[in-house]
């Protein structure tokens, strides 16, 4: 799992929060419970920390409101939901998996995903953020600065049935649009799950994730031989000589092969596979 890749170094309460979080996955995975459901609540743990920028700790858009993305996806059928630019919910993962799970869609946006979410009657924010005086000029001096401290929390896991689910949640970074979205929603950029090849889940500037496809560029090189290891090191080595991009991934096959990479100065992240205690740092390059 990860907390997201940037220029923040971890706290001491942030690697608390990831290791509860991945003994919730884990302890998930060992009374038999899907890799999905695992995914699902390893980042819900997240997103109600307030900790990391997803759900009640996301990130304000300049006209100060919380929009929040989510996606989730297994990797047995294929199946994937996600919701874009999402109010009011502590959760946004799970409005992600109903999508998946209780419609035929895989996508659902804006105010529309916010009343799915509602139909469901999901946790609901005290705090969704406060109107602020918005203009475009304004705005677009301000995203011009710097952008490096964004985040995005995910998680990867594999359970005994030998399938695999990922999954990612974010509040977007710092100094955003209204209604800009990144990589977390879009399947085969932010999160990719085939049992076939793994499951991916990217955290980092979601413009250059996007366009390079990132989490499916992964799967199919590690489909085509390569390690999780080389496939993720040879595809952020693109991104950054391509389009000189940021980002960090987690990857982790049916067989049990996975790793965690960054082309940040941080990333946040951790695994567990019930032995010992579960390992969190923020340099697993």
């Amino acid at each position: 799992m990860h907390g997201g890749a940037g220029s923040r170094a971890m706290t001491s309460p942030q690697a608390a929060c990831l290791c509860a979080a991945l003994q919730v996955g884990y302890h998930l995975l060992d009374r038999g419970s899907s890799a999905l459901v695992a995914v699902e609540q390893t980042i819900r743990a997240l997103e109600g920390s307030g900790l990391f920028n997803a759900g009640t700790g996301a990130h304000l858009q300049l006209d100060g409101a919380r929009r929040m993305d989510a996606s989730i996806m297994e990797g047995e059928s294929l199946r994937a939901g996600a919701v874009v630019s999402i109010e009011g919910v502590v959760h946004p993962i799970s409005a992600a998996r109903r999508v998946m799970e209780d419609t035929d869609h895989v996508l659902l946006v804006g105010p529309m995903a916010t009343k799915f979410a509602r139909h469901f009657k999901m946790e609901r924010q005290s705090f969704t953020g406060k109107p602020r005086r918005f203009s475009y000029e304004t705005a677009l001096r301000k995203i011009a600065q710097n952008r490096e401290k964004h985040g995005t929390v995910g998680a990867v896991a594999l359970d005994r049935a030998g399938t695999v689910a990922a999954g990612a949640s974010t509040g977007g970074i710092d100094r955003m649009l209204p209604g800009r979205v990144g990589d977390t929603p879009i399947i085969g950029c932010g999160v990719y799950a085939d049992n076939e090849t793994g499951a991916v889940s990217m955290t980092g500037l979601g413009e250059g994730i996007m366009r390079l496809a990132l989490a499916k560029e992964i799967c199919d090189r590690v489909g085509q031989g390569k390690t999780p290891a080389t496939a993720a090191r040879l595809v952020l080595q693109k991104l950054v000589a391509r389009i000189h991009g940021a980002a960090g991934c987690l990857v982790l096959t049916s067989q049990g092969r996975f790793t965690i990479r960054h082309s940040t100065s941080h990333m946040m992240a951790g695994y567990w596979a019930g032995r010992g205690n579960p390992v969190v740092n923020d340099t697993f390059r």
